[in-house]
């Protein structure tokens, strides 16, 4: 419903949904989920913490609306954060605060229905409501600079996933996480820690140890789906290729169009190579190849950052289940006209 859609409602996780239905059905007693971590649901979030409460609690939500109409006159979560933090508008802390606090603190009451149903509803309640209170946080200080908004960010997906561990068959539970190589990445083998910022990978590593795995992507050149700028239609990019003294380089100049290194048992004479630092792309939602260093390459040390990367030479771009003018047309070319 909001931007970015396309990394979600597009064909390969179409596909994965399918398959994931076929196994449920198949394994009735170990069923796998699919669940969200981030916090750009602030409204819907509300929505859904006032639905739970309207079942179980009329009493409850009334408060819980009353605490909530906070957010009433923003539409806009930045535009709540800006007001805010401006001093232009009484910030909500307190208010998203004492209603996550009293979620956890009436949980007895509220989960009196035996069984694992009455759990999951409040897990997924409480988690909505401790997402309201983080994406507040967050909103704030996003006009405070980019460490304090990137590291509140990444700090919420991490403690969701710690979260969900628990509540999933109390810790013995599995999870792959899927998401850009710059939140999965340990950010203290990149020069990301210079900046103050800490990311999922560092936080999950420091947690779990080597019971956690972190898996990297890499490719030199291909296309991609991505906008120019946050909230612009979705486009079909052509990637350029690899910067020289760049991981990508390095691994295209191998000649193998796909492969695996695991970076963990690597051979001597190849962890000599991996481990001096050299520049790596992240592109996320954005790709700007005009100001490709500057935008999206870091200095990295690949033999701390993952347990293992996956090459793909050349890539190609999601499709889209709503394919876009600009997704169909793809990126104009540098000589196209751009004035008269």
């Amino acid at each position: 419903k909001r931007f970015p859609q396309w990394m979600w409602r597009n064909t390969v996780v179409l596909e994965f949904v399918e398959w994931l239905r076929q196994w449920n059905s198949a394994h009735p007693k170990s069923q796998a989920g699919f669940y969200g971590m981030d916090l750009y649901s602030l409204h819907s979030s509300i929505a859904e913490v006032l639905r739970y409460l309207d079942e179980v609690d009329p009493a409850a939500a009334r408060r819980a609306r009353q605490r909530y109409a906070c957010f009433e006159d923003f539409g806009d979560p930045q535009l709540y954060g800006y007001a805010a933090e401006k001093g232009m508008s009484e910030p909500c802390e307190d208010e998203v605060v004492a209603q996550l606090m009293e979620l956890r603190r009436r949980a007895g009451d509220m989960m009196q229905a035996d069984g694992k149903r009455a759990a999951a509803e409040f897990f997924y309640a409480e988690q909505n409501a401790r997402l309201i209170a983080n994406a507040e946080r967050y909103y704030r200080s996003m006009f405070k600079g980019r460490a304090s908004s990137w590291n509140l960010r990444d700090e919420h997906m991490a403690g969701t996933i710690q979260s969900l561990l628990t509540h999933l068959d109390s810790g013995r539970s599995k999870i792959v996480v899927w998401a850009h190589n710059s939140h999965l990445g340990d950010a203290r083998a990149t020069e990301m820690s210079q900046r103050g910022e800490l990311n999922v990978g560092q936080l999950i590593r420091e947690k779990f140890g080597d019971d956690a795995f972190l898996l990297g992507f890499s490719t030199y050149t291909g296309t991609v789906i991505a906008a120019d700028d946050w909230g612009s239609p979705a486009r079909r990019k052509q990637v350029r290729p690899g910067m020289a003294g760049s991981y990508e380089e390095l691994f295209h100049a191998t000649g193998i169009p796909r492969f695996w290194v695991d970076l963990r048992e690597t051979a001597a004479d190849a962890r000599d190579v991996l481990q001096d630092p050299r520049l790596e792309r992240a592109i996320g939602v954005i790709y700007r190849p005009e100001t490709e260093r500057w935008s999206h390459y870091f200095e990295a040390r690949l033999d701390k950052q993952f347990d293992a990367i996956i090459h793909v030479d050349e890539t190609h771009a999601l499709t889209p289940l709503e394919r876009s003018g600009e997704w169909e047309q793809g990126e104009l070319p540098e000589t196209f006209p751009s004035g008269i």
